[in-house]
């Protein structure tokens, strides 16, 4: 038999850990992200692909992988899925040996605009509680800190 005392109810605590808090608003921003894309049929997974494929057209479904920290299988998936919505298209054969240049299409590029509207309504929010200042400083601190997460360091 264990001998503990009961705790008061005091109802919960707000988490003071910086991590844990990015990661609750990283989650809710997500959420309003994803729900201003779901009219669009298309995932923030989709657009994750679709802007790395804007930065380096002609990208491997390998190389696209590795930067967006999945699967090939997955990009693969994924990619499978923009190529039959006509969001991307591929400029080489398929086949083993044979490395998929994958390029976006006008519709993908109009699912990229839809992504930055959804982003912008985010930040819009978020200076409405912030203010300018305080976005100011915390995207100051973002960057920092995403610089120091980056590969190799």
């Amino acid at each position: 038999m264990t001998n503990h005392t009961p705790r008061a109810e005091a109802g919960p605590v707000p988490p003071t850990s910086p991590a844990f808090l990015l990661a609750a608003l990283g989650r809710h921003i997500r959420d309003d992200v994803e729900r201003s894309l779901k009219p669009t049929g298309y995932t923030l997974r989709h657009l994750a692909a679709l802007g790395h494929l804007q930065r380096e057209p002609g990208i491997s479904y390998s190389e696209l992988a590795r930067r967006a920290g999945v699967t090939a299988q997955s990009a693969q998936a994924t990619v499978r899925q923009l190529e039959q919505r006509g969001a991307v298209e591929r400029r080489s054969f398929p086949g083993r040996g044979h490395t998929a240049e994958l390029h976006i299409t006008d519709k993908g590029y109009d699912l990229l605009d839809a992504g930055k509207r959804a982003y912008a309504s985010a930040d819009k929010d978020l200076n409405q509680v912030l203010g300018s200042e305080q976005i100011t400083v915390l995207t100051r601190f973002l960057l920092t800190a995403l610089s120091a997460h980056q590969p190799g360091s």
